[in-house]
C-alpha cells in the first residue's frame, strides 16, 4: 500500500503517523509538504496528521485547509481515493468541506489528554473492517477543539446513513451524540479526533489503533 502523509507548519504527529503506516504496510509513506501542488502518483491512501497546523490561528485547521496541497487532496477524494484525517487532520477535512460539521472548543474549555473508550458504531467501512460492531476500544485523545457539532438535519442524516463510525463511550468533549469519528457519504474519507497511531504497537499499552491501519491494508488487498 502506497501512502502519503501531509506536513503543515505546526504538524507534530506526522512522523508518528508515518511510523504506524510503515508498520502496517511495510512501506515508508511519502511525506508531502503543504506548499506542494501535487501528490505522488499511485497513492492508495492520503493521511492528514494531528498537531497544530499554522498554530491554530483563525480556527483549527482553517488555514491548512487552504494550503496549495489541499486542492489535490480534494480532487483525489472526489475520485474515491481514501483519505484519513486524525485530530487536527479531522479539523482540516471539515474546513475543506470533505466532511460535514465543525470541530469546536471542548465544552469544558480545557485541553483533554487521556485514553478514551470508543464504541465502534460501523465496522462496514474500509477503515473499520478489522473491528467488531459494538465493541469498545481504547484510543488516546489530545485536543482542545474536538467538540463535533452540526445542525440537526446534518446529524440526522449522518446518523441515519451510518456515517458515524466511532462514538465516545463516555462524554469527552461535548461532541453532539458523542461522535468521535465519521466518514463522508462515499465512505472513502474518515475524520476522527482520537489518535490510532498512538495505540498501534505493544509499547503504547494497547494496539486497538493498529486495527484501523490493518483494516485499510485488508480492504485495499481485496480490491
Amino acid at each position: 500500500m502506497k501512502s502519503a502523509v501531509l506536513v503543515f507548519p505546526g504538524s507534530n504527529c506526522d512522523r508518528d503517523l508515518a511510523v504506524a503506516l510503515e508498520r502496517a504496510t511495510g512501506r515508508r509513506p511519502e511525506m508531502v509538504w503543504h506548499r506542494d501542488t501535487s501528490l505522488p502518483e499511485g497513492l492508495d491512501l492520503i493521511a492528514v496528521p494531528g498537531g497544530f497546523s499554522y498554530g491554530d490561528y483563525l480556527r483549527s485547521g482553517a488555514m491548512a485547509a487552504r494550503s496549495p496541497i489541499m486542492q489535490a487532496v480534494i480532487d483525489e477524494a472526489g475520485k474515491g481515493r481514501p483519505v484519513l484525517g486524525i485530530c487536527n487532520g479531522f479539523q482540516v477535512l471539515t474546513e475543506a468541506g470533505l466532511l460535514p460539521g465543525a470541530l469546536m472548543r471542548n465544552a469544558a474549555l480545557t485541553f483533554v489528554c487521556k485514553d478514551a473508550a470508543l464504541t465502534v458504531e460501523n465496522n462496514r467501512t474500509r477503515f473499520t473492517n478489522a473491528y467488531s460492531a459494538g465493541e469498545t476500544i481504547h484510543i488516546p485523545v489530545a485536543h482542545h477543539d474536538g467538540n463535533f457539532q452540526a445542525d440537526a438535519d446534518t446529524l440526522a442524516r449522518i446518523e441515519g446513513e451510518g456515517q458515524v463510525v466511532f462514538r465516545y463511550a463516555c462524554t469527552v468533549n461535548g461532541s453532539a451524540n458523542d461522535i468521535a469519528g465519521l466518514v463522508n457519504a462515499g465512505g472513502n474519507v474518515l475524520g476522527m479526533m482520537p489518535h490510532p497511531e498512538r495505540a498501534a504497537e505493544p509499547a503504547h499499552g494497547n494496539e486497538d489503533g493498529r486495527r484501523l491501519f490493518d483494516s485499510l491494508v485488508g480492504a485495499l488487498a481485496a480490491v
